[in-house]
């Protein structure tokens, strides 16, 4: 990826895979019981099948500290994956989020993560993909789990930017459209009402084209979004209609798009691409004020055999303008 400007933020969307094999070894004792990188290693890409959240957690943070990234937005992520990743940011990170299924703790979060030399937060909130998307804990009737959408505020070199941060459902087609929906009348608020650029991070489980590409094409303006609630529309009123999500990865200068297409792997073995899919985007609000750099959908798997994640983790170097 090319070098960046002061102006200019390295951005990451991560799945993470929620902590399915929960375990309590902490991260001392992970980093006390690391590998010694100098042992010859006899085979590559062995059980490639999912691992426990405490063998992957030190390559999802390294994936992060090598790449230099500066601003995050994360899916599935239980609070013990989130603290998790604090403590093996450091000091420089912060974060902000909710437990989709009560407002607290309880269930995935879609944290946003910084860094304070970078970025200053100014305010914060979430909101629920649903008919009430003020109360905590609610779900769209047909989904399969409660989603949520995260939106905060940042002061950065150029002037201040909004980041919404949100994962769409896996089962219904139609939670989708409306989470599309609400998100896309919430940053057409931010943009017309607050003047700054917006960017979206997020799985969206909705492909560009083909089957279940709805939502995707709700928030890029291609199709027209559903109703939502009346009480969201009075929270953020907006005035401007032409206003969509534009998909950097068509941004990018081709010569700086690079890495992988497919942002979902699953745990595949080697060679077995069956349900390989591009369903993880970085998105910016057409009124602008932004350009993009470079995008690359990195790697989640190494010759060592262990998935990060099922999904990849996806870049975008972007200037933003005040």
């Amino acid at each position: 990826m090319v070098a960046l400007a002061p102006s200019s933020l390295r951005i990451l969307s991560f799945n993470l895979r929620y902590d399915s094999q929960s375990d309590s070894i902490s991260v001392e004792d992970t980093l006390k019981n690391l590998p010694d990188p100098l042992q010859p290693r006899t085979s590559y890409y062995q059980n490639t099948g999912e691992r426990r959240w405490s063998d992957r957690r030190v390559a999802v943070a390294n994936e992060i500290l090598f790449n230099k990234v500066e601003l995050i937005g994360f899916q599935e992520a239980l609070v013990r994956q989130v603290k998790d990743l604090q403590e093996l940011l450091g000091s420089d990170w912060d974060h902000v989020g909710v437990g989709r299924d009560d407002g607290f703790n309880r269930g995935e979060f879609s944290p946003i993560f910084w860094k304070k030399s970078v970025l200053q937060l100014i305010d914060w909130d979430t909101f629920w993909l649903s008919d009430y998307p003020f109360q905590a804990g609610s779900k769209y009737p047909g989904a399969g789990s409660v989603r949520i959408c995260t939106v905060a505020y940042f002061k950065s070199a150029a002037g201040e930017v909004a980041v919404m941060a949100t994962h769409w459902d896996d089962r219904s087609d139609t939670q989708r459209q409306l989470g599309a929906s609400l998100i896309l009348h919430r940053a057409r608020h931010e943009a017309t009402k607050r003047n700054v650029p917006v960017i979206l991070l997020g799985d969206f489980n909705s492909p560009a084209q083909g089957r279940d590409s709805a939502g995707y094409e709700i928030i890029t303006g291609v199709r027209k979004p559903l109703p939502i609630s009346s009480e969201f529309v009075e929270r953020y009123p907006v005035s401007e209609n032409g206003f969509q999500m534009i998909d950097l990865i068509g941004r990018a200068p081709r010569r700086f798009v690079s890495g992988n297409h497919a942002t979902y792997t699953g745990f595949s073995e080697v060679q077995n691409w069956s349900n390989f899919g591009r369903i993880d985007f970085i998105m910016g609000g057409s009124n602008e004020r932004w350009e993009v750099e470079s995008y690359r959908v990195g790697q989640s798997l190494y010759d060592d055999g262990m998935y990060e994640s099922d999904h990849r983790p996806v870049f975008v170097d972007i200037r933003v303008s005040p």
